[in-house]
């Protein structure tokens, strides 16, 4: 079990600690639904070390990236952020990422913890292009500071100016004192605020930054039980639950990031798929009936009939009603489209909402 630069500040808060992707991570500190409002109200901090991060640098970079992910790269500028997708060979999907574009020779790849190894040597494979990679995950430390007041809890930390930096864009710059850090306007909680990246070398400095200029802002730390409950009320995909290696990217509502002004891996395939059609659809519901859905339920029609599989499902603590993803027949995934959930036997009746869940007010 590995830990992040931060695990012994997380036991010394009191958090529970569980294994995720390999690491020792906190699930969470006061309470999910506490931590969920936080970074709905005010601004949270999340630990999120255990996402890895490649260097990928070169003359013929952005040609290997536009080789292995879905969208097109050719079109980020420096200190853009692009969303896109690891496409396999056979219409499923290796992992979901960021791409940061550094300066024209050089990218920042960000994937999921659990697919580190995995896509590293997916994209090793196809690096014929005589890119530098590098595998930076392990040195680099990563904290998500979310909410509606992170910018003024993060402000007096660094000469960067964080209120006009847009969303998917990104700066070095120095923060707390420490220089080379990366400051991104991204997140997974539909709440606002920032990922920071430095070198593990920094961790506690920058915590404790962070944590004193937020004080007055309500800070409090994070863990990855409401970072679930945060993502699933904006309709984001989790790797492994909602999108995986048999999961076809137009299934799932990814069209949106699958560009074919590019030829990428089995993007031919893909685009067969989106001129002809898909059988099913990622959709999210709302339950009507009471019941709460979770991974791997059925979905079923008023006749009982198996049409689909629930992927993710919770409690939503902003919306004080249970919500959820799952994959249908297409013909039911339209909007006010009735479904039923299968709980314990029992047929529970929920429909068919659009993304997100949950408004910004």
């Amino acid at each position: 079990m590995k830990n992040t630069a931060l695990t012994d500040k997380h036991i010394a808060l009191g958090a529970k600690m569980v294994p995720f992707a390999g690491y020792n991570m906190p699930v969470l500190y006061a309470g999910i639904n506490a931590e969920h409002e936080t970074v709905r109200t005010a601004v949270g901090v999340f630990d999120v070390s255990h996402m890895g991060e490649f260097i990928l640098k070169g003359e013929k970079a952005l040609d290997l990236i536009q080789q292995v992910i879905s969208n097109d790269a050719s079109k980020l500028f420096d200190g853009k952020i692009q969303y896109a997708y690891l496409p396999n060979l056979t219409g499923g999907i290796v992992d979901d990422l960021l791409v940061y574009r550094i300066d024209e020779k050089t990218y920042m790849l960000v994937v999921n913890a659990s697919n580190i190894e995995k896509d590293w040597d997916w994209i090793s494979q196809f690096n014929t292009y005589g890119v530098d990679m590098n595998n930076i995950s392990d040195r680099t430390s990563l904290l998500a500071v979310q909410g509606p007041k992170a910018t003024e809890a993060l402000q007096s930390l660094t000469a960067v100016n964080l209120s006009e930096m847009e969303y998917y864009t990104f700066k070095k710059g120095t923060f707390a004192g420490v220089e080379n850090v990366l400051i991104s306007a991204t997140g997974y909680t539909g709440a606002g605020g920032f990922e920071i990246y430095f070198d593990n070398a920094h961790a506690d400095v920058i915590w404790d930054a962070i944590f004193k200029a937020g004080e007055p802002y309500g800070i409090k730390p994070i863990g990855l039980g409401a970072r679930d409950t945060l993502r699933l009320e904006m309709g984001f995909c989790l790797y492994g639950n909602d999108i995986d290696d048999s999961t076809s990217p137009m299934e799932a509502g990814l069209g949106w990031v699958t560009k074919f002004t590019k030829e990428f891996n089995n993007s031919a395939a893909l685009l067969e798929q989106k001129q002809n059609g898909v059988a099913k659809k990622l959709v999210g519901f709302e339950m009507v009936e009471r019941g709460i859905p979770r991974h791997d339920y059925e979905i079923v029609d008023a006749d009982g009939n198996i049409i689909g599989k629930v992927t993710s499902g919770t409690q939503s603590p902003s919306l004080q009603k249970a919500i959820g993803l799952g994959y249908v027949h297409t013909s039911f995934a339209k909007e006010g489209d009735e479904i039923f959930i299968k709980i314990r036997e029992n047929k529970v009746k929920a429909k068919v909402v659009k993304f997100p869940f949950y408004k910004n007010k």
